[in-house]
C-alpha cells in the first residue's frame, strides 16, 4: 500500500544512496568523477553533468548528520510500530 511512511522511507532510502556514493571507487568507473569535472568561466552555464555531481556533493555535505538523526527515528519507528 502506498503511504506517507512509505513515500518518506522511500526519499530516506535514496538520500542514504546518494550520501555513500563513493566518487573514485563508483562515479569514475561511468566518468562522473571528481578529475573529469571541468571548471567553468564566469558566464558559462554548466552542464547536466556538473550540476548533478555538485547536488550529490552539497546533498553529502549538508545532509549527513541530520540523516544519522532521520535514520534513527525511522528505525525506531519500525520496531514501536512494524
Amino acid at each position: 500500500m502506498f503511504t506517507l511512511w512509505a513515500l518518506i522511507e522511500a526519499s530516506l532510502l535514496c538520500l542514504n544512496a546518494v550520501c555513500i556514493l563513493h566518487e573514485q571507487r563508483f562515479l569514475s568507473k561511468f566518468g562522473w568523477g571528481a578529475t573529469n569535472s571541468q571548471i567553468h568561466g564566469f558566464g558559462e552555464s554548466p552542464t547536466v553533468k556538473a550540476q548533478v555531481l555538485n547536488l550529490v556533493r552539497s546533498i553529502r555535505t549538508v545532509a549527513k548528520i541530520p540523516l544519522i538523526f532521520l535514520n534513527i527515528v525511522a528505525i525506531l519507528f519500525k520496531l514501536v510500530l512494524g
